[in-house]
């Protein structure tokens, strides 16, 4: 079955690419930031990684959908994408020494058939330097990233003391938990 991924993130692409999908990319036009102040943090992902995979719905007779998206959640405050470079050093500061959530949610659509799941993973990092968060900021990309880091980059190599769960549900695709699912949901199509 083909593949729509209905996203354009470097991650998620590089993520299906690595483990063997065959798929097409295409950016969802979703305002990540219309969800109702009372929505519940946990639950983000998967209503926006559902908005998403809609977006495609005209596209699901051809294709199986596949939208995703990830949040960052720390002491109960959502952390999503940086809107400049003051609130990427803010995020990381509280992100310090504090062990923090990260879920992802992923929707699947084909034809009039859909499925959303979530999965968190728990990181801890260690206490880091106002040199240090300065340094990332200043030479990586936090703007893009939920929380204002990449794990794959240099600071979740220096930074990232502890990680419980699905490593790649942090850089922003539960695959092996998305291989399982996609297995049933198929099978049932």
């Amino acid at each position: 079955m083909k593949i729509l991924l209905a996203s354009r993130s470097p991650r998620r692409i590089e993520l299906l690419t690595t483990a063997g999908f065959d798929f097409v990319a295409k950016a969802a036009d979703v305002d990540e930031k219309a969800v109702p102040a009372w929505y519940p943090k946990r639950e983000i992902p998967g209503l926006l990684s559902r908005k998403k995979a809609e977006f495609f719905k005209h596209e699901s007779d051809e294709y199986l959908v596949l939208g995703a998206d990830t949040v960052v959640v720390c002491e109960d405050m959502l952390l999503e994408k940086p809107k400049d470079a003051r609130e990427a050093k803010q995020m990381l500061k509280m992100l310090s020494g504090r062990t923090h959530e990260v879920i992802g949610g992923v929707s699947l659509i084909h034809k009039n058939k859909a499925h959303t799941f979530s999965e968190t993973t728990l990181v801890r990092f260690r206490s880091l330097t106002a040199r240090e968060i300065e340094y990332y900021v200043e030479n990586y990309r936090p703007l893009d990233k939920a929380g204002a880091y990449g794990i794959q980059e240099w600071i979740g190599l220096r930074a990232v003391s502890r990680i419980e769960g699905d490593y790649y549900n942090v850089m922003g695709l539960p695959v092996c938990r998305l291989v399982v699912e996609l297995d049933a949901f198929v099978t049932t199509c």
